[in-house]
């Protein structure tokens, strides 16, 4: 199979799963949840692949919390910007969510302490406010905790299944393009299915596209990128794969 032949395979697995999870409720106004839990995996594999540090022996998502000292935190928080204990690793979130009675305040408060864990240093702006619109007690998800559980454990499940291919299981291509993909297809289709109010906030791939080329046109080093009507962030994920191919400054 091939890259492309991949990547509409996993673009279908998304829609589908986002599909069949929010039930009666309209895509624009669950999607939150789905881009979220995206988000949550990113982030947890990211920050266990950074802690393991290419080591096969270690795997992070089988430690105790008691065994993370305070100086493996701070150093992590002040190189990656955010800690995530063991227990708090999407996987293992995921793994027993489907009999987690406490599912959805187990989840609030793991995103409330991966906000809280940049209290105090320079990356606490960016992390602040990160997982602000997962409202687990919203009734978008269920009348009843139970069936907000049930539904916040078929996201989880659902986000746990998608397979990003064989290159990115051996630690081959970035991540974050990865993910970067399953979130601007997942966005774009929220836009094209929400008509109007969908497209407020969503500018589409080819159009972020040609305004990245443009604003990097014979650029030979970039600094930073700025959007200042970031919505969906689509734009930003555009120049992002532009700014990969530049020298990078630091500032």
């Amino acid at each position: 199979m091939t890259s492309n032949q991949q990547r509409a395979a996993l673009q279908r697995q998304i829609w589908a799963i986002a599909n069949n999870v929010r039930g009666s409720v309209d895509g624009w106004d669950f999607k939150q949840y789905v881009l979220g839990t995206l988000f949550y995996r990113f982030i947890s594999e990211n920050f266990s692949g950074y802690i393991e540090g290419g080591d096969e022996s270690i795997h992070y998502a089988e430690l105790e919390d008691d065994v993370i000292t305070d100086d493996i935190k701070e150093d992590a928080v002040k190189t990656k910007g955010y800690f995530i204990y063991p227990s708090q690793l999407f996987a293992n979130i995921a793994a027993g969510a489907n009999t987690n009675e406490s599912l959805n305040t187990d989840l609030a408060a793991i995103f409330a302490a991966i906000e809280g864990s940049a209290s105090g240093h320079a990356s606490e702006g960016d992390i602040k406010g990160l997982f602000a619109d997962f409202d687990t007690t919203s009734n978008r998800l269920g009348n009843t905790v139970k069936d907000k559980n049930t539904r916040l454990a078929a996201v989880l499940k659902g986000v746990a299944g998608l397979d990003f291919g064989q290159d990115y299981k051996n630690g081959h291509g970035s991540q974050i393009d990865l993910f970067g993909d399953a979130y601007e297809f997942l966005i774009s289709n929220y836009a094209a299915n929400a008509g109007k109010s969908g497209g407020e906030f969503f500018t589409p791939q080819h159009v972020s596209k040609l305004i990245a080329q443009l604003a990097m046109h014979k650029q030979t080093s970039v600094n930073k990128i700025y959007d200042p009507a970031c919505g969906s962030g689509s734009l930003l994920l555009q120049a992002k794969k532009h700014f990969d191919a530049h020298i990078i400054e630091e500032g």
